[in-house]
């Protein structure tokens, strides 16, 4: 069958009266789940294993303090998406600023939805700055990389040159073909400026040579990048038309200057959604891990699933969508006696994930300072120093004030490892201090300054693209011949997704649902066509994690 044929559902249709059983209760999940409620008579059932609502975009609360676990600027190039997002939770009324601009093209605020009189002030969306920055050589640079004196005299004359150099050579001596995405970023940015400002931090993420990960890491996630798109952005900048901008589809994600927000964090959008579902007659059931789906030829037939204390509960539904970490949901396929084949297992099984703790620390004031002396106005920073594990520090209070207490700083140390290393099982006090003993060891606070800490940690938040990956088209085949069994988000489809690619497969997905389509082709192409492309300048240093 080929990506432009229809594949008509053999399982049971009309749709009145069937249900959708959705395992994770995070953007993908939910989004599925209220677009069922909005679009056909399928009752969503949703089954979350942890205890929260949202996944990756939760909002973890902790004494009066907000955590953005990875942090979730609402931007996205597809309309569908932001009209969506701005459907639940409306625009600020009064927000600073008469426009937000995509495809350069400017929209008053007025165009979208702005929060009117006697609704919920709290709410809303906030229209914020964007500001992030690398920090190299205890130094701050531009994100992305612009060609200002200040950067070439931090970088040095000579390192400049040889920067020139190397990214002519990549020019004209291309490396054929990219196996790697080590060959995939000296292509587009020459050998040393990959050397300085990708190779290092690359492997801090992700905890593997550039070497070994594959160059479709780069093709998915950073399509399009290049020097010459830094350059222009600088002129354009400097010299033409600002523009002010949320969803600038036509801007490099790394290059957008304004974005949207949840007053409380991306949590309360997702917290806002789970209501609206079980008001309109859905169920989300906290504390359930699936366990066991059971399959009789193409078509699964009922999943089991687990509370913490191993009692077990059985729904029967006519339609899966999965998000849980496909590993987990092979190991958890039972196909009526029929083994699994041992191909399929032997992928599943070689499939990496990587970790990821953040540690908020609360304190009085940073080391650091914009110049007037008052708070860095960053939303991220880029660690590149390589005497330290740190990959990135969020500072909560500029994505929004009300993620923390009046008068105090509450920051986000972001840390990418594995459940096997030492780091993920120290224990949360010594975590604490270590992440403040880095943040001295570098200059950006005092450790005796930290007032409070909390600790969290997250598994598999990013599926690898090295392992048994580049035989993961062997086990989607397999997969996706279950007629009524659907992969969306991250996690599902072991897909390096922001969250509006997530929301889309979800949205997608129930659209083949209620339109009897089988192919889950148009499901696998979003954030593979170049419309989704998250494209990446010199400055994106490869893996911008979100």
């Amino acid at each position: 069958m080929t990506s432009n044929e229809v594949a008509v559902l053999n399982c049971p249709r009309p749709l009145e009266g069937k249900t959708a059983l959705i395992i994770g209760a995070g953007p993908a999940g939910l989004t599925a789940a209220l677009e069922f409620l909005k679009q056909s008579g399928v009752k969503p059932i949703v089954i979350e294993a942890s205890r929260e609502i949202g996944g990756l975009s939760r909002t973890i609360r902790y004494k009066g303090n907000r955590m953005d676990i990875g942090g979730h600027r609402f931007f996205s190039k597809s309309d569908r998406v932001m009209a969506w997002w701005l459907e639940q939770m409306p625009i600020e009324k009064g927000a600073d600023g008469d426009a937000i601009s995509y495809h350069h093209q400017s929209r008053p605020i007025a165009g979208f939805r702005v929060a009117s009189s006697g609704r919920d002030d709290d709410l809303v969306m906030l229209v914020r700055p964007r500001k992030s920055r690398i920090y190299f050589l205890r130094r701050f640079f531009d994100y992305p990389i612009t060609l200002t004196r200040d950067t070439l005299t931090k970088l040095g004359a000579v390192r400049t040159v040889k920067i020139g150099l190397s990214y002519a050579m990549s020019r004209t001596r291309r490396i054929a073909p990219e196996k790697s995405l080590e060959d995939f970023l000296i292509n587009r940015f020459g050998r040393q400026l990959y050397l300085t400002f990708f190779k290092k931090y690359t492997e801090k993420v992700w905890g593997t040579p550039c070497s070994e990960i594959s160059a479709e890491w780069g093709a998915q996630r950073i399509k399009g990048l290049s020097l010459t798109g830094a350059v222009k952005h600088f002129l354009r900048k400097s010299f033409g038309k600002r523009e002010d901008g949320v969803a600038q589809r036509g801007t490099e994600t790394s290059l957008i200057e304004r974005f949207l927000y949840p007053k409380f964090g991306p949590g309360q959008l997702w917290e806002h959604v789970a209501e609206k579902i079980v008001g309109q007659g859905g169920e989300i059931h906290l504390g359930l891990k699936a366990v066991s789906l059971r399959a009789d030829g193409n078509c699964v037939l009922a999943m089991d699933a687990a509370d913490d204390e191993g009692r077990t509960r059985t729904f029967a539904a006519d339609y899966f969508f999965s998000t849980m970490p496909v590993r987990e949901l092979v190991n958890a396929l039972e196909q009526g006696g029929t083994p699994i084949p041992a191909t399929v297992k032997e992928i599943s099984d070689g499939l990496v994930y990587r970790d990821f703790i953040t540690i908020g620390l609360l304190v009085d004031k940073l080391s650091i300072t914009e110049p007037d002396g008052g708070l860095l106005k960053d939303t991220w920073i880029y660690i590149q120093e390589p005497d330290v594990l740190l990959g990135r520090l969020q500072i909560f209070n500029n994505w929004s004030p009300y993620l923390t207490v009046p008068g105090k700083v509450w920051i986000g140390l972001e840390y990418f490892c594995y459940e096997t290393d030492p780091l993920w099982k120290m224990p949360d006090e010594e975590l604490k201090k270590f992440g403040a003993s880095e943040l001295e060891k570098i200059g950006i606070l005092r450790a005796a300054g930290v007032l409070d800490g909390h600790v969290v940690r997250v598994p598999k938040t990013y599926p690898a693209y090295f392992g048994t990956y580049t035989r993961f088209e062997e086990l989607r085949a397999f997969i996706d011949g279950f007629e009524n069994l659907f992969l969306v988000g991250r996690n599902g489809m072991h897909k390096y997704n922001n969250q509006d690619h997530s929301m889309l497969t979800a949205m997608q997905a129930v659209e083949n649902v209620i339109q009897g389509v089988t192919s889950k082709d148009n499901i696998w192409s979003i954030n593979t066509e170049q419309d989704y492309h998250e494209q990446k300048s010199a400055a994106a240093q490869h893996a911008v994690a979100k």
